[in-house]
């Protein structure tokens, strides 16, 4: 029996399943959208909110994600370093160029709770920008 004080976040890793997904020319917002819910379990009967019983979602081509309108040069990504004047702010198209899968992960992340459990959640999303990714075997299983 496991120590009265530990606490778990998950069901099980061995009871998730793998979910791969293709962005390619898929709109933004209705692809993080999806991935939320999967990470999250909401599809699944045994959803509970307090413990993550999400499953694994493999995203491959993210730099091929599709917006609408003109949020290519109007949307607007900020860092900042932690230094005076450290701001960056780049557009959308300068990120997908850059690091497309970043795109992805900051829209899933804003669907995600904002505690705990949602970190690790979101643990269990893996971006690709190219067709390839290692993950061959677990979708298989």
């Amino acid at each position: 029996m496991a120590n009265k004080n530990e606490k778990s976040h998950s069901i099980s890793a061995d009871s998730a399943k793998w979910h791969l997904i293709d962005a390619n020319n898929r709109t933004l917002g209705r692809l993080a959208s999806e991935i939320a819910i999967l990470l999250q379990g909401k599809h699944n009967t045994r959803y509970l909110n307090y413990l993550n019983t999400g499953d694994f979602v493999v995203v491959v081509n993210a730099e091929k994600v599709r917006v609408t309108g003109k949020k290519m040069t109007q949307k607007m990504y900020y860092r900042h370093s932690g230094y005076h004047g450290g701001l960056t702010e780049q557009t959308l198209a300068e990120v997908i160029e850059k690091h497309p899968t970043r795109v992805i992960q900051k829209a899933v992340k804003g669907m995600l709770p904002k505690t705990t459990l949602g970190r690790h959640m979101l643990n269990r999303l893996k971006i690709y920008d190219k067709d390839s990714h290692p993950h061959e075997a677990q979708l298989k299983g």
